[in-house]
């Protein structure tokens, strides 16, 4: 038996450099299949990946070694490049990234407002939504870097 034990569960958001409509429907699906892959080869586990053309919302189980921001850097790295290579078009995430704890009690909810993304934004833009959800969890930030 480990001598460690944890459940971190992550909800990460990100969006496109200057939220531009990058994420096209043909490569939607594999794009986010992708992302769950690479969050698996790091030994973590991409409950649901989802999103828009514009951003991605990723709900992650991640081992107690890793930083939010090591995941967050290899997925979007990762998945900028197989972008590249699969479009042959530019593409690039924003330079920052949003994550927030998940209850395992919240699992269930989270999860529903990550598939529901399509649905969700056709009523809140990104902006919207991240501002509600920088708001929520109380956390301080300036609208001059978060686009970024």
């Amino acid at each position: 038996m480990a001598h460690t034990a944890s459940n971190l569960l992550i909800h990460l958001i990100f969006s496109t450099k200057a939220r531009q409509p990058l994420i096209r429907p043909e490569i939607r699906d594999d794009l986010f299949a992708y992302m769950g892959g690479i969050v698996a080869e790091i030994k973590g586990v991409a409950l649901i990946v989802n999103g828009t053309a514009d951003h991605v919302h990723l709900l992650i189980r991640i081992r107690p070694a890793q930083s939010v921001a090591e995941v967050a850097r290899v997925v979007k790295a990762n998945s900028s490049r197989w972008v590249h290579g699969k479009l042959r078009a530019r593409f690039a995430w924003q330079t920052g990234y949003s994550s927030f704890s998940v209850s395992q009690s919240n699992l269930p909810a989270v999860i529903k407002y990550i598939a529901g993304q399509e649905e969700h934004h056709r009523k809140h833009t990104f902006q919207e939504e991240l501002v509600a959800f920088l708001k929520k969890n109380r956390i301080d930030y300036d609208e001059r870097y978060i686009w970024e």
